[in-house]
């Protein structure tokens, strides 16, 4: 790992800390940062507990979860996205060109509205099983129409449309005003509900597909040149890209089962990334995750405070920040071609 690497990676991580930190004390409740190491330090067995446990149930069982579970969710969007932009050859790609995003709304909607399961069936788990639903289409379709890049991507377009028309469908003939409330609020994406079964549990899976993507680092570098390009090195195409859009889908869909359809992170992220670290993979792949990391932390910091009490689904937050990013994005493109 180079020096350069070393201190990108080393000084997101101390933003990271930093950010996270901070983002807890933020809110109605108040609370200082000493306050947030106190609490952390006592329930890792590193301290006596000093806070009171209203304040302390604040930080542990409130804010803490809920901004690592933004940490973790950012982290996960952007490197979905920075894998699926080079998988893909594609600057305009994010974690949700293979449909994920509407698979996952179609499973909450048929636990939340529908009752499907009859209760027990979380609607985490029923938008995690929707996910991997529609992925298993892409796949089907993607492998019958030939198994090349633009099949793949238009599988993706053809899943995404189905199971948002299954969504809406179902949300405009079964459900009440109170319960398409609710459920547009969690499709537009929130993390009002975090807790730390869904920290750990998204953490895991990040940490697992991190190192599988670091570990073909090398590989997506080869794909940079295309994929004929790749095979003359010694790539095999098929297998390699199997593998990596299997890793994206399942850590989209854990993460997309806990926080809703967050847009924009996936897409823009990466190419901030990029400007600092070039295209190799081994230098960006991490520097996406923690740049994607603390944008999320920020951007939910600002959903839930912004017009307190009451909160902003981070989805829009996102988009209103996305879309002017999404035009330069655009617009570097159109330069280039």
């Amino acid at each position: 790992m180079s020096a350069r690497t070393l201190v990108l990676t080393g000084g997101g991580l101390a933003v990271l800390i930093a950010s996270i930190a901070v983002a807890v004390t933020i809110g109605p409740a108040d609370i200082s940062t000493a306050d947030v190491w106190a609490s952390v330090a006592a329930h890792l067995g590193l301290g006596e507990r000093t806070l009171a446990p209203l304040r302390d149930g604040i930080v542990w069982d409130l804010r803490m979860p809920r901004t690592l579970l933004a940490a973790v969710c950012g982290a996960g969007l952007a490197l979905c996205g920075a894998i699926m932009q080079s998988l893909l050859r594609n600057p305009l790609a994010d974690p949700f060109v293979l449909g994920v995003s509407s698979g996952a709304s179609t499973g909450a909607v048929a636990v939340v509205v529908l009752g499907v399961g009859g209760g027990a069936v979380s609607l985490s788990a029923g938008a995690f099983l929707g996910a991997l639903l529609s992925f298993a289409l892409v796949l089907v379709l993607s492998h019958t129409l030939g198994g090349t890049t633009d099949r793949v991507v238009l599988s993706g377009v053809a899943a995404m449309q189905l199971f948002s028309a299954l969504t809406s469908f179902v949300v405009l003939t079964s459900a009440d005003a109170e319960t398409t409330r609710g459920v547009l609020f969690w499709l537009l994406g929130s993390l009002s509900g975090a807790g730390w079964g869904e920290v750990v549990l998204s953490a895991v899976v990040l940490a697992v597909v991190l190192v599988v993507c670091l570990g073909h680092a090398p590989t997506l570098d080869a794909f940079a040149f295309g994929e004929e390009a790749a095979a003359s090195l010694g790539v095999r195409v098929a297998r390699t890209r199997l593998i990596l859009l299997c890793a994206t889908a399942l850590l989209t869909a854990a993460l997309v089962s806990c926080a809703g359809a967050i847009g924009f992170v996936g897409l823009v992220l990466p190419h901030a990334a990029r400007a600092l670290t070039g295209h190799g993979h081994a230098r960006l792949l991490p520097v996406t995750a923690l740049s994607g990391a603390v944008f999320l932390v920020w951007v939910d910091t600002a959903a839930r405070t912004v017009i307190d009490p009451q909160e902003v689904p981070v989805g829009v937050v996102t988009s209103l920040i996305g879309v002017p990013a999404f035009v330069a994005v655009l617009y570097r493109t159109r330069r280039r071609t």
